[in-house]
């Protein structure tokens, strides 16, 4: 019977995920060679050839597929074994990673630790921040355990298998205009349709603000807007309005409270908004990740509260 070592399963599941020996190397912190060298020794362990050459780099073979799939069962199973050890502890104690972009580490995640480390002293949350696009491979392979990511009315997220998705806050864009804007002084709402010429800041190619910025103005404008500015930060977006006259159209949460230098406004044809989706792996959770969704879940309610 062949005897598997789960580590080097990892480097495997890695490959099959991401691709390549530099990411896989880069994801798991090692040299591409200490990966390679991994993946040989797993190959003599499995008596078949799991990479072959391909251009300039190398892919699975049939045999690397089938091992690459039995790899992610044998790896969840050693992890849902773990939750279940972990629950015979009396105090809730582990490790939990979590992940989330700007406004949703902000304003979500860090209460949310805040309330874990309150009430669960011997959990230890690490907090990265991240758009969705990067952290769903992250997920996947284990390197992360919870994820927040956003979505946007009329652009659904795909919904992976393996992954359990829960929206636990909803909320308005709204539009972000120079105080001197012409159509900032009547104060009620602005029509997409009347920001035709003017010049857009968004978040970056490929994100979900990004996409749904380009369709709001499609739908509601019939229009191409002007992305002259992009940037994944919305202070930044924020002080590209203050300082050049851009407008932008981002989520509640993202706003300051009070600013002289900007106009909010709502978006006068309809209601665009987006939610916050929790992701996490599906299957048995650790009492740690419990603790932490949970704290998760109040600190949303304490958001819809104060809405």
């Amino acid at each position: 019977m062949v005897e598997f070592d789960l580590r080097r399963l990892r480097f495997l599941r890695e490959f099959e995920e991401r691709g390549t020996l530099g990411a896989v190397a880069a994801a798991l912190g090692y040299s591409p060679s200490a990966v390679s060298q991994q993946l040989a020794v797993l190959e003599r362990e499995a008596g078949a050839t799991l990479l072959e050459k391909s251009g300039r780099g190398v892919r699975l073979t049939d045999a690397g597929w089938v091992l690459a799939r039995h790899a992610r069962v044998l790896l969840a199973t050693a992890e849902a074994a773990s939750a279940d050890l972990a629950a015979l502890h009396d105090e809730v104690r582990g490790t939990v990673r979590a992940g989330g972009l700007q406004s949703a580490a902000r304003r979500l995640l860090v209460p949310a630790v805040a309330r874990t480390m309150a009430a669960h002293p011997r959990v230890r949350v690490e907090v990265l921040e991240l758009e969705l696009e990067q952290a769903l491979p992250e997920l996947r392979l284990g390197a992360a355990d919870l994820v927040v990511g956003d979505e946007y009315d009329g652009h659904p997220r795909p919904r992976p298998g393996g992954l359990r998705f829960e929206a636990v806050y909803e909320e308005p864009l709204r539009l972000v205009l120079p105080a001197g804007h012409p159509l900032a002084a009547p104060g009620g709402p602005v029509p997409i349709a009347a920001l035709r010429d003017d010049v857009w800041a968004t978040s970056s190619k490929g994100t979900g603000h990004y996409q749904a910025l380009i369709g709001t103005c499609r739908a509601l404008g019939g229009y191409e807007p002007d992305l002259r500015h992009l940037a994944y930060d919305a202070e930044v977006q924020l002080e590209l309005v203050r300082s050049t006259g851009a407008v932008a159209l981002l989520p509640s949460l993202t706003l300051p409270p009070d600013d002289p230098a900007l106009a909010v406004r709502d978006v006068a044809e309809t209601r665009v908004g987006r939610r916050l989706v929790v992701v996490t792996r599906a299957g048995r959770q650790a009492p740690a990740l419990t603790a932490f969704l949970t704290a998760v879940r109040e600190q949303a309610a304490s958001l819809r509260a104060g809405q």
